[in-house]
């Protein structure tokens, strides 16, 4: 992954480690003395919470086959009962002295962790894994309970294990805190992809689990430390959890705990901030042109991920997803009876095609409020790196690469989706026509990623052989470039 890619969410997570940094400084050699039945009940509230999301993910998941909803559930339902078990072993109030209360208290965070990293696996989209794992998080928590139970009442079966603030603690850290800033990275790009505010907050809520994790391993029960990682810890399982749990509303595992923020869910969230003007005209753009509707989404989204290829960061993403979205949107000024013609055009009604872009520039400035770059990519997706483009023959160095990006994607879904004008070209076919304009029309780098989306299974041997088979079966006389508005 790039520096330029990942740096925003590193810098976004370094501030907010300051939050942990700054409780732990300002407690710094302080000791308390907290009555440990508080310990035991803000200790299983923080359990109950973690046990609530786990119910909800696990029975969702198993619901929608979904692996990697039921795997959030399992790390969840274990943390959970780490928790619980934690608070039952509280020295003094149902048991005595006992090397459960640490052992509990210092392990949930890692192994809950490590369980929230494997949600990202792509094996686990597969729907049977989903009572498998269903299956596995039963046993497990089966046996952790009966070997938790067994410790309460032997309270010296396990030892007090890894002890705040020895050479095995800080092991423990080191080998989990890769993991918790793995998970805290996936939910910082995530939120730098979406803005949502439930994304922001995993992100922090993860930072807080690591701060805990910290202090649990540090700091003893008469230190301040001690305490200040149980709220840590309890406000990061709120943070993580609950939005966790409210995205499954939607039918989906959480985005930024599985990394899954796909190129669909980026432009389905840029288009959701649209305004309603917006949305009226695409409506009747749709209407206009039923091809059109599903086209721009398919543009949007192929862009992203050939701008995802190319390392472009989150907000140029985010408005490469809005100009695809509305790249079109000048069609609303062509006559129908030329937009739909099932035949070859005349010249005449070309000219009147070619002024599509600028029209649809013009509109999206009277409406206002969008940025350059995007009125860009609505006014020179047909442009060419050797000039010869429309509406304005801009040069190759005018063009940014998001241009390039758009102008890539349109002319390949263009060819390869049916059309009122002719049927569906074949992938191999559409990638020969980019690949014999490439340079002169499209950017070498671009179309190239263009293949890594498209037919990224594909050896080299394969794709000579396929391009060299598309190229015979398009050599036929072509007056003029395939039709592609």
């Amino acid at each position: 992954m790039s520096l330029r890619r990942t740096w925003p969410s590193v810098a976004a997570l370094a501030a907010a480690a300051l939050v942990p940094v700054v409780v732990y400084l300002a407690g710094a050699g302080v000791m308390v003395h907290v009555p440990m039945p508080v310990h035991l009940v803000v200790v299983t509230a923080a359990g109950l919470l973690a046990g609530a999301a786990a119910v909800a993910m696990s029975v969702v998941g198993v619901r929608l086959n979904d692996g990697r909803a039921v795997l959030l559930g399992f790390a969840f339902s274990v943390m959970a009962l780490l928790l619980v078990l934690h608070a039952l072993a509280t020295p003094g109030v149902l048991v005595g002295d006992n090397g459960l209360v640490q052992a509990a208290g210092a392990l949930n965070i890692p192994i809950g962790g490590l369980i929230l990293c494997a949600s990202a696996l792509p094996g686990l989209r597969r729907p049977l894994n989903a009572r498998r794992l269903l299956r596995l998080q039963t046993a497990t928590l089966t046996v952790m309970a009966l070997v938790g139970v067994t410790a309460l009442v032997v309270p010296g079966m396990i030892p007090a294990v890894p002890r705040p603030g020895t050479t095995v603690a800080t092991a423990v850290f080191l080998l989990s805190a890769p993991m918790l800033a793995l998970l805290a990275h996936r939910a910082a790009r995530t939120f730098l992809l979406t803005r949502r505010r439930a994304d922001a907050l995993v992100a922090f809520g993860v930072v807080l689990l690591a701060g805990g994790e910290f202090g649990l391993l540090r700091y003893g029960m008469m230190d301040l430390g001690w305490w200040s990682a149980h709220a840590l810890e309890v406000a990061g399982i709120g943070l993580v959890g609950v939005p966790a749990a409210l995205d499954l509303r939607h039918a989906t595992a959480s985005r930024p705990l599985v990394g899954d923020l796909r190129a669909e869910h980026v432009v389905a969230d840029e288009e959701a901030f649209l305004g309603g003007r917006v949305h009226a005209l695409l409506a009747r753009l749709a209407d206009k042109d039923g091809s059109t509707e599903g086209h721009t989404r398919r543009v949007a989204t192929l862009a992203v991920q050939i701008g995802e290829q190319l390392g472009l960061p989150a907000h140029r993403l985010r408005l490469l997803a809005l100009g695809g979205l509305l790249h079109d949107m000048g069609k609303l000024t062509i006559p129908d009876e030329i937009l739909n013609k099932p035949g070859k055009l005349t010249d005449a009604e070309f000219d009147v095609i070619k002024g599509h872009p600028a029209a649809g520039r013009e509109l999206l400035t009277e409406l206002g409020s969008f940025p350059p770059l995007v009125l860009d990519l609505v006014e020179s997706h047909h442009e060419r790196l050797d000039g010869r483009g429309y509406p304005n023959h801009a040069p190759a160095a005018q063009l940014e690469v998001e241009v390039r990006i758009l102008t890539v994607a349109d002319v390949y879904d263009a060819l390869t989706a049916d059309r009122v004008y002719r049927e569906a070209w074949p992938m191999e076919r559409a990638l020969s026509i980019l690949d014999e304009d490439t340079g002169t029309a499209f950017d070498g780098e671009c179309v190239k990623a263009l293949k890594a989306v498209v037919a990224p299974e594909q050896d080299a041997v394969s794709w000579r052989a396929s391009l060299a088979a598309a190229a015979a079966e398009a050599a036929t006389p072509r007056p003029r470039a395939p039709r592609t508005v």
